[in-house]
């Protein structure tokens, strides 16, 4: 059998193909994503449910023309088969290769980079207007999935959408699931609706009914109102979505491809905004991911042995784990402590809290700002909750974190998995600008832990706190334990070691690499102290006096943007304590540039901040003092008197 995916090299290949060359196509790119995934990882069970809903619309519309916009882009990956990237989906996730979400320089097909939830019907309302104004007449799709039609923008952007007057059209992919299982009212009602009986009887009409709409001889909005009469019921969608201005239609089977491509072909060019509720499968055609769609949302690499499915894992703890068995153990001691997330249970480790203490998490769907607010809400009411939140997004909470919980010195924590670079993931998902807007809020305490012991100190510190507090941590192993870990004391430093040369400042998960440079420049001769920062707000102005003193170079490492982040604190002390500056170097991420999808262990030596980086930039620091004829084994210049310093 001739393979048709390899022919494809746009989507006018796809609209030359017959029904049953489709359905060979979908087959074909189920297969591709499998492959790929599992030597890659990558995100699984949402595509293999997009299959026949994507193939339908490269057949009906000309997406070179027309706009069509993705909501959780990592459902992109069918899309990118089909415009002419099927020679290159090896290289997917891979440093240099194609990016696991819409990537505008990958192709013309790819309007946004996007790796948010809830925007695509919002800024697609921007294209309609924006095209509407300049005169072009071209058709909008906003394609809605893994449940991001419950985030609060998306119901925004309907309520913007359905005042349009021209052509619009939202696809709710409704497929049971987000990231993790939907949670929430609409989540609930969507779900009761899908196994009543009603449901079977609309799917029934709809399939009935489509054949007869004449589109030939009367308007096509009579045509669509006929048919929206003929599933009209008082319990179903139609009540929510009418409400807000759209003609709805639906639900409909989104694997029934063929139908599917009927219905979008009547529903294209309708000049007003519809919603068209499609019900798939999460993970189709692939029994183990539809079997377990959370645990193959995104996956890394797997190995198929038979009809078995191997995890390739590292033998090494993560610290999503460890910080799951810290809060496990913490909560059973203290039953104030509640633990939050924004519909990424599996990814924060509060599976698998919630496996030990069901009634002690709960899952907001995604939400991040309501989460927040949830939490603040917990707070007032006595509790100590934890937001487990990736860093990236937690940036959509912002407003949230300062007007319900700094504003109010609640005692929230957040816990801020993801922090730093991310891998494959790529640009959508670092989390590189967490301490530079969390470092602007009043009273709040910020820490990194560098290895397990300083993680379940910095949780049991900030259980005490009697206000808003944050914890980061990378996605990466956990390094192995770097002897026992005191308690964390606020705003005070841990000296890892003490060398005469030059001193390493690192925060986080960077102490890790720290330590591995200062013995690679023992071997050469120097020798550095590493000092374990702990906290960068307040930030241990003692460690910042001591480190400048001696003076012999300074080099701060973060894992976060060099713009707002913790060398830039250590700056800003200096300058408080009137203390020179020129000896210090940092090390971070370079604040006006994006970091590509790659491996982890890529993007930092990119960054500068592995152990090579480190070691690289404090040999020049001290070759430079040397060549300048200051001797790195000088006595320490005088500090400014402690009574001078104002606080």
């Amino acid at each position: 059998m001739t393979n048709i995916l390899s022919s494809i090299a746009s989507p006018a290949d796809v609209q030359k193909l017959s029904v049953a060359e489709l359905e060979q196509l979908a087959a074909e790119i189920r297969e591709r994503i499998i492959d790929v995934v599992c030597r890659n990882g990558g995100h699984l069970a949402s595509n293999l449910g997009v299959v026949e809903l994507t193939i339908a619309l490269h057949r009906v519309f000309d997406l070179r023309r027309d706009r069509l916009l993705w909501d959780v882009g990592h459902q992109c990956y069918v899309h990118k088969l089909l415009t002419g990237r099927n020679s290159r989906f090896d290289t997917l996730r891979q440093a240099g290769g194609l990016s696991g979400f819409p990537s505008k320089s990958e192709s013309e097909y790819d309007l946004f980079n996007v790796g948010h939830a809830g925007t695509a019907i919002a800024t697609a309302v921007g294209l309609a207007r924006g095209d509407q104004a300049l005169g072009r007449d071209r058709r909008v799709i906003a394609l809605v999935g893994d449940a991001s039609i419950v985030n609060g923008v998306a119901f925004e952007g309907l309520n913007q959408a359905g005042i349009l007057k021209r052509q619009f059209l939202a696809i709710l992919n409704d497929n049971s699931m987000g990231i993790a299982r939907t949670q929430g009212g609409l989540a609930t009602y969507l779900a009761r609706f899908r196994v009543s009986s009603l449901y079977e009887e609309v799917k029934h009409k709809v399939a009935n009914l489509l054949p007869k709409v004449p589109v030939v001889g009367k308007s096509m909005q009579d045509a669509l109102e006929h048919l929206k009469q003929g599933i009209k019921a008082t319990v179903s969608p139609y009540q929510i979505f009418e409400q807000l201005g759209f003609l709805y239609v639906g639900p409909v089977d989104g694997h029934d491809l063929p139908h599917l491509i009927d219905l979008l072909q009547l529903l294209k060019d309708v000049a007003q905004p519809v919603l068209l509720h499609v019900h798939t499968e999460k993970g189709r055609g692939c029994a183990w991911a539809a079997d377990d769609p959370c645990a193959y949302h995104s996956p890394g690499r797997l190995k198929i042995e038979g009809d078995t499915i191997v995890a390739v894992k590292s033998e090494r703890k993560s610290w999503t784990s460890a910080f799951a068995d810290a809060v496990i153990r913490l909560a059973q001691e203290d039953e104030r402590l509640y633990a939050l997330t924004a519909a990424m249970p599996d990814g924060t480790g509060l599976a698998k809290v919630r496996s030990v203490l069901p009634d002690r998490v709960l899952d907001c769907g995604i939400a991040e700002s309501c989460t927040v607010d949830i939490a603040a809400g917990m707070a007032r009411a006595g509790l100590r909750p934890v937001a487990c939140i990736y860093s990236t997004f937690l940036q959509r909470a912002f407003d949230q974190v300062f007007q319900e919980v700094v504003l109010q010195g609640l005692p929230v924590g957040f816990c801020l998995d993801r922090a730093g670079l991310v891998g494959g993931d790529g640009a959508v998902h670092h989390g590189y600008l967490d301490i530079a807007y969390l470092r602007s809020f009043q009273g709040m305490v910020l820490m990194a832990p560098a290895d397990e012991p300083e993680l379940e100190q910095a949780l049991r510190l900030g259980l005490k706190l009697e206000g808003p507090w944050a914890m980061r941590y990378p996605r990466d192993v956990v390094p192995d334990p770097f002897g026992e870990a005191p308690p964390f004391l606020l705003g005070k430093c841990r000296v890892m070691c003490d060398g005469p040369d030059a001193t390493i400042l690192a925060y986080g998960s960077v102490v890790e690499y720290a330590l591995d440079a200062a013995r690679r420049l023992a071997a050469e001769d120097i020798f550095v102290s590493v000092v374990n920062a702990r906290f960068v707000k307040p930030l241990d102005e003692d460690m910042v006096m001591t480190a400048i003193t001696r003076g012999t170079p300074v080099t701060t490492v973060e894992e976060h943007s060099l713009a707002g982040g913790f060398g830039s604190a250590v700056l800003d002390a200096a300058n408080r304590l009137g203390l020179p500056t020129e000896n210090i170097v940092r090390l971070g991420l370079a604040p006006e540039r994006f970091y590509e999808h790659g491996s982890r262990p890529g993007q930092l030596a990119e960054a500068g901040i592995d152990a090579a980086g480190i070691v690289a930039a404090v040999r020049r620091a001290v070759q430079a003092a040397r060549s300048a004829g200051h001797d790195v084994h000088r006595a320490p210049v005088e500090a400014p008197a402690r009574k001078q310093v104002t606080k």
